[in-house]
């Protein structure tokens, strides 16, 4: 199986490591991620700036994969890849853009870059996995990313269409095991989200944080998914649901 990984938190992630590492083991790897964190780009993609792109020659001789990291958005990455770098031989099977330092969940999907690498080669007509671990999670990147190879596996043989999930994996595992589950995108918001500051120049800024309002969190949703220990899926026709 050929993989291409991306992801949004740049080139030396630990969750992207985790990934090329486990999957390098029986899969052929490339790897093409932005050179510094990209969150909450979503599906940007730059235009009208070159873009620098270098040959990663560290990680090709730990994970005998090729490897490219690009002063892009995680969409950029993809997109290059798949239409500038890799000739129609090239091209993989899966896209795997991951695993993301934090979960993506509700409404929080349409400003991840993590899931905009993977739309982007669902559109491509390519089967697609958004990965991401919780915060705190008892679980490490390195178990997240072998669970992950296993699933992609499962994927691919028993596929009879073209996949794209958002996959989120919990804090705790509920009964020590990964069961995946599909889901509904609950609603996420977040309280006192901007914060005005001002300098010794009289120059205003914001910063964006807050503290997570969820209204909606109900059984179907991925938000009470992944509380209760399950892994949660949310497939592309839902997430085209939501953006038309």
């Amino acid at each position: 199986m050929k993989v291409l990984l991306s992801n949004d938190d740049g080139i030396a992630a630990e969750g992207l490591h985790a990934l090329a590492a486990a999957f390098s083991v029986r899969h052929q790897v490339v790897i093409c991620a932005p050179m510094r964190e990209q969150s909450g780009m979503s599906h940007a993609l730059t235009v009208h700036r070159p873009m620098e792109i270098v040959r990663r020659k560290d990680l090709e001789r730990l994970y005998h994969a090729k490897a490219w990291a690009l002063d892009g958005t995680p969409t950029d990455c993809v997109k290059i890849y798949l239409e500038a770098i890799a000739g129609e031989e090239q091209q993989p099977d899966i896209v795997v853009s991951g695993i993301n330092h934090g979960a993506n969940l509700a409404t929080d999907v349409l400003y991840s870059g993590t899931v905009g690498a993977a739309m982007e080669g669902s559109l491509h007509e390519i089967h697609s996995l958004a990965v991401s671990l919780d915060r705190n999670s008892e679980l490490s990147y390195e178990q997240t990313a072998e669970l992950t190879v296993d699933y992609a596996e499962k994927l691919i043989r028993e596929a009879n269409e073209q996949i794209f999930f958002n996959i989120n994996f919990p804090r705790r595992l509920r009964r020590g095991r990964a069961e995946f589950v599909f889901t509904k995108l609950g609603k996420r918001d977040y309280i006192n989200a901007f914060t005005q500051h001002t300098d010794k120049q009289g120059r205003t800024y914001y910063t964006v944080g807050g503290d997570i309002y969820d209204t909606d969190c109900s059984e179907a949703t991925d938000i009470y998914a992944v509380e209760s220990g399950y892994v949660a899926e949310l497939s592309r026709n839902k997430l085209h649901f939501l953006l038309v």
